[in-house]
């Protein structure tokens, strides 16, 4: 209490004086017409500075949910591109008149979106850990891809997580297609470079052009026909006289790999069932 009082005292001219500014400004800018405009436009002006500020720091922290909304609604336009491709080549088929037929594809994907949380692209052979796992409906030998393209396939899973077989692993192969010629080859990572692969196996007579797009061909139940792979950037050697090799680049940049897109294939087991040899087990995709 002395120590509070000997303050007061040595410094209360100080307050005073503070007192006195405080108040005369008051005055000077209540009763003066020319002042009390200088303080209004003053006071608005450092008030939308502060408010811009704290709407900049409020927005960063809210990029996240913004961006996980936005993944949302792109895999819901994706997942109807993929359901329009599917209903156009039942309609191929004649079967496009058929409501049950119809339904079917309708129900027959569905994406589960995960983030991205350990990722190799140096390696000999690369894997990739995503957020989603048992618990989320995610099981072994889904295919996944992001808003580019293909990024591998599920290959073990826990309750909440998942690794993944990525496309720049050599023992992944990929049943892909050109898209414009439809002839279809066997995509594989050379361990050469991050962003490009070979598109293996290609019979002789098959025709591209550099910039051709590769899609998958369909020819599985880990990804439905025509999902983005690459473009054709030139010819590669290949040892076969019979076929020839094409060198791709890859359109999904694994480096920046954060947002996936889990592909569930309704049909998945039944066609794994019906077409699984029990003498032979193939890791093309």
């Amino acid at each position: 209490m002395r120590n509070l009082l000997y303050f007061l005292l040595r410094y209360g001219s100080w307050f005073l004086f503070g007192l006195y500014v405080v108040l005369s400004g008051i005055m000077l800018f209540n009763t003066n017409p020319y002042q009390h405009y200088v303080y209004l436009t003053s006071a608005s002006r450092v008030s939308s500075t502060v408010y811009g500020v704290a709407n900049n720091v409020t927005s960063y922290f809210s990029l996240r949910e913004i961006n996980d909304d936005l993944q949302r609604r792109n895999a819901e336009l994706e997942m109807q591109i993929l359901t329009l491709r599917e209903m156009i080549s039942r309609r191929d088929e004649q079967l496009a008149g058929d409501t049950m037929m119809v339904d079917t594809v309708l129900s027959r994907y569905r994406f589960i979106i995960g983030r991205v949380i350990n990722n190799s692209i140096n390696r000999r052979h690369n894997y990739i850990t995503i957020m989603k796992g048992t618990l989320d409906g995610v099981k072994p030998e889904m295919g996944v891809v992001d808003q580019n393209g293909v990024v591998g396939i599920v290959n073990v899973v826990g309750p909440h997580t998942c690794r993944v077989i990525s496309l720049l692993n050599p023992n992944l192969r990929l049943s892909c297609k050109v898209q414009k010629s439809e002839h279809v080859g066997s995509l594989v990572w050379d361990g050469k470079d991050s962003r490009t692969a070979r598109l293996e196996e290609l019979p002789r007579h098959a025709t591209f052009a550099k910039g051709d797009t590769i899609v998958t061909s369909g020819y599985s139940s880990v990804f439905p026909a025509g999902v983005p792979v690459g473009r054709v950037i030139g010819a590669d050697t290949e040892a076969d006289a019979n076929f020839f090799a094409l060198r791709i680049e890859l359109f999904t940049d694994f480096s920046t790999l954060s947002m996936v897109r889990i592909i569930d294939d309704a049909l998945g087991p039944e066609l794994k069932a019906v077409e699984t040899d029990p003498e032979e087990e193939s890791n093309i995709y």
